[in-house]
């Protein structure tokens, strides 16, 4: 089973990337690691940070968007699990060059994109209950964009933290590991998931800009579960089916209170259209709304997930 899940979260809340202030090396050594431990939410499959989208205007920081495309399964009639996920993110961050009243901010465009990958092998414990580990690994890249004053490109120890302003790159590399419980019901209408998971994974930078070289560490704790049954109603003769969804994931390491929050709960419904009657490659398509909330935090989203 594949599934792509969105949400959009807005929060005003936004401790790790208050940039508005000069734009010193030691500075942006320390902002290295807040970058990466943004991409740490987009590591593994997770409905509840499939997308983030946030905005805090008061602490000159006006946008901050993450958005990921995630797929996980079992290979049939194998254990074999892989899993994957591609995430692109955009932030938009202000710095202003010295101590100096009337300087010139500095407007800066922040552009990632990471690729982390998961391969598992299914260890049958109990009826219809696997302990499933897996191995990940993540790549990421981070490119800078600014317009920086000449009379800033002047000022005494800020030259390579305006260096990686201009035009810097930020790469990344992750490795760990998650441990899951799945748990799968099958009958011949309803049909049960539950997921349980932890997962670990370590980013460094390597090969960056000198004025960038961060690390973080990503752990959570989730747990995911669907209900699926027929709604009565008959389409591409099979049943239409309504699907119930819940999600809860938690944040830990470098990752628990980084965007102001340290749990998310997500609420989903929605439909799921069975198109095995036919030869298709696409077995099921399924849309959800979801709801989301957690401390400091609400947020919705609209998911599309398909199964191959």
């Amino acid at each position: 089973m594949v599934r792509k899940a969105a949400l959009c979260v807005v929060s005003a809340l936004f401790p790790v990337l208050a940039f508005a202030q000069t734009p010193s090396d030691a500075d942006l050594q320390k902002r290295a690691s807040a970058i990466l431990t943004l991409m740490g939410f987009s590591l593994t499959p997770d409905v509840t940070t499939g997308s983030l989208s946030i905005s805090d205007q008061s602490a000159g920081n006006p946008y901050f968007r993450q958005t990921s495309v995630s797929g996980g399964g079992t290979l049939k009639a194998t254990p074999l699990y892989l899993e994957g996920t591609l995430a692109y993110g955009r932030y938009d961050p202000t710095f202003t060059p010295g101590d100096t009243q009337g300087a010139q901010p500095i407007p800066v465009k922040w552009d990632s994109l990471l690729a982390s990958g998961g391969i598992g092998w299914d260890f049958p414990i109990a009826r219809d209950l696997v302990l499933r580990p897996i191995a990940n690994l993540s790549l990421g890249r981070v490119e800078s964009e600014g317009v920086v004053a000449p009379a800033a490109q002047q000022l005494p120890g800020s030259g390579a933290a305006l260096d990686f302003l201009q035009r810097g790159q930020l790469n990344a590399a992750g490795l760990g590991g998650s441990v899951m419980l799945d748990y799968q019901r099958y009958g011949s209408d309803r049909e049960i998931d539950a997921e349980l998971r932890y997962s670990n994974i370590y980013l460094k930078s390597f090969q960056s800009s000198s004025a960038v070289q961060g690390h973080s560490d990503a752990q959570t704790l989730s747990f995911w579960s669907r209900y699926r049954a027929p709604t009565g109603i008959v389409a591409l003769e099979r049943p239409l089916r309504y699907v119930l969804e819940y999600a809860h994931t938690r944040f830990l390491g470098d990752l628990k209170g980084a965007l102001g929050f340290e749990y998310v709960n997500s609420f989903g419904f929605g439909l799921e259209l069975d198109t095995t009657r036919y030869d298709a490659y696409v077995t099921r398509t399924r849309l959800l709304l979801r709801y989301k909330a957690g401390n400091n935090v609400v947020g919705w989203a609209v998911g599309l997930g398909l199964s191959f």
